[in-house]
C-alpha cells in the first residue's frame, strides 16, 4: 500500500501527525538543541516521536514498532532535561526501544537466507557489528560504573541495525533508519563519554535521530 493511498484514507489524521511531528523536530532542531533543559525542550522533543507514536497506532502498524517509539519517546523525556541525572533511565528505555526494534526486523526479515541471497546485505550487517564492537572498545576506558550498561547497549543498537538488513527490499526505509540510528547514538556517545560537543555535532545527533524513527515509521506506512 503506498503513502499516497493512506493519505486519501486516512488524509487528517496521518497527514495531521506527520506534519505536526516535522515542525515538533524543526523547532528542536533549530532553536532549542543545544539551549539549556526547559519545559519547552522537553515538550518538542518529546512531541517529535510522541507524534509518530501516535500516527503508527492510527495506521495500526505492527505492534513492535509502537511498541520502540513509544519506548524512544520515554528516552527523549529522561535525556531532554539533565542528561547526567537521567542518562541510566534514559539508556534504558532505549535499550528496551531497539529491542521492540529487533523483534520487529527479525519478524519482517528473512534472516540468514537473506544475507546469503545478496553480499550487500551481509556488508551492512558486518558493519554494524564491527561498529558496535568499536564503540565498546573505543568508550571501555572512561565508562566507569556504567560499562555494563553501555555494553548491552551498544550489543542492543548492532544487533538492531544488523537485523534492519535482513529486511525485504520494499523496507528500504527502515534499513536507512537502522543506519542512521546507528550514527546517531555513536555521535552522541562522543558526547557523553568523550566530551566531543560542537554545535554540529549536537544537530547531527538530532537529525540523524530523528530521520531514523521518521524513516522506520515511513517503511511501515508506505
Amino acid at each position: 500500500m503506498s503513502f499516497g493511498s493512506l493519505s486519501q484514507a486516512h488524509p487528517s489524521p496521518t497527514q495531521g501527525l506527520a506534519l505536526a511531528s516535522a515542525a515538533a523536530a524543526v523547532v528542536y532542531g533549530l532553536f532549542l538543541v543545544s539551549r539549556p533543559a526547559s519545559p519547552l525542550k522537553t515538550l518538542a522533543k518529546v512531541a517529535a516521536v510522541g507524534l509518530l507514536t501516535v500516527l503508527a497506532l492510527v495506521i495500526d502498524a505492527p505492534a513492535p514498532l509502537i511498541v520502540a517509539l513509544a519506548l524512544s519517546t520515554v528516552g527523549d523525556g529522561f535525556l531532554a532535561g539533565n542528561s547526567e541525572r537521567w542518562l541510566p533511565a534514559g539508556l534504558a528505555a532505549f535499550l528496551l526501544a531497539h529491542l521492540a526494534y529487533i523483534r520487529l526486523f527479525m519478524g519482517e526479515g528473512g534472516g540468514a537466507g537473506a544475507l546469503m541471497a545478496e553480499q550487500w546485505r551481509a556488508v551492512g550487517v558486518a558493519g554494524a557489528l564491527i561498529g558496535g564492537l568499536a564503540m565498546v572498545i573505543w568508550l571501555w576506558p572512561g565508562l566507569g560504573r556504567l560499562r555494563p550498561a553501555v555494553l548491552f547497549y551498544a550489543a542492543a543498537l548492532a544487533i538492531m541495525t544488523a537485523t534492519a538488513f535482513t529486511l525485504p527490499r520494499q523496507l528500504w526505509p527502515a534499513m536507512v533508519g537502522a543506519a542512521a540510528f546507528f550514527l546517531s547514538d555513536a555521535i552522541l556517545s562522543a558526547e557523553l563519554f568523550k566530551n566531543r560537543r560542537s554545535p554540529w555535532t549536537s544537530q547531527a545527533v538530532w537529525w540523524l535521530y530523528y530521520g531514523a524513527q521518521a524513516a522506520i515509521t515511513w517503511a511501515y506506512l508506505r
